[in-house]
């Protein structure tokens, strides 16, 4: 039967419109869920190009975060010092072990300046680094050093930085003139290793060096440095 043109185009608007619902709704469903098996279905969308990126890197290239954590800092003697902990969950590449040191899965570097120069960088980029097993190895402590840029710390602006007990919240320096130094133990965070770190003066005498905890009490007493 033939029909008339307004009809024809009446029709002809029906079925389109009736066609673009079913893809606008079609495609909202594929997104929201899947359709049972037997049913019509769209070609999947591809998946974002940073997810693809995401699954094509393995796990394994992903270099461990090193933790560095400011041990203390300030001035002294008209320059900038400071001394920070690194902490290596993974031996870096180019790292090699000291002949005679001991063997680890990490590394603990012990990073120390005076006016922006590092402290035995002379030794190159891993000095004053050793290596420890993993985050809570308990061969760092008990460890105390003096450190400066001239004969060994013998003279000059030097730092004492101490890896103290888990017991130690701070150490104070006395000197021979009667100054008195208060360093706060500061530990790398995720890990149990720690330090405290204090200025000392050029031409200035160590008198003694003690420990407490945290209710005050003292837990060590040396007169061995000068």
């Amino acid at each position: 039967m033939a029909l008339s043109s307004a009809r024809k185009a009446a029709m002809a608007a029906v079925a389109v419109a009736a066609l673009g619902g079913v893809s606008f709704f079609g495609a909202s469903a594929s997104e929201a869920a899947p359709g049972p098996a037997g049913h019509a279905s769209s070609t999947p969308a591809p998946a974002p190009a940073s997810a693809v990126a995401e699954r094509s890197v393995p796990a394994h290239r992903q270099a461990p975060q090193v933790v560095t954590r400011v041990i203390g800092k300030g001035r002294v003697d008209g320059h900038r010092w400071s001394v920070m902990l690194e902490f290596h969950p993974t031996l870096p590449k180019g790292y090699a072990p000291p002949p005679h040191g001991g063997l680890g899965t990490s590394l603990l570097c012990q990073r120390m300046y005076i006016g922006g120069v590092r402290i035995d960088h002379q030794g190159g980029p891993w000095s004053d680094c050793q290596p420890v097993t993993g985050t809570n190895d308990p061969a760092p402590a008990g460890e105390m050093g003096l450190w400066g840029l001239h004969d060994k710390g013998l003279d000059g602006t030097r730092l004492m930085v101490a890896n103290p007990e888990p017991d130690v919240a701070y150490g104070l320096i006395t000197l021979t003139n009667g100054h008195q130094i208060k360093a706060e133990t500061v530990t790398v965070p995720g890990t149990t290793y720690r330090a405290w770190a204090a200025p000392i003066p050029d031409g200035q005498t160590i008198a003694a060096v003690d420990q407490y905890d945290s209710r005050h009490h003292q837990l060590t007493h040396d007169t061995n440095w000068h």
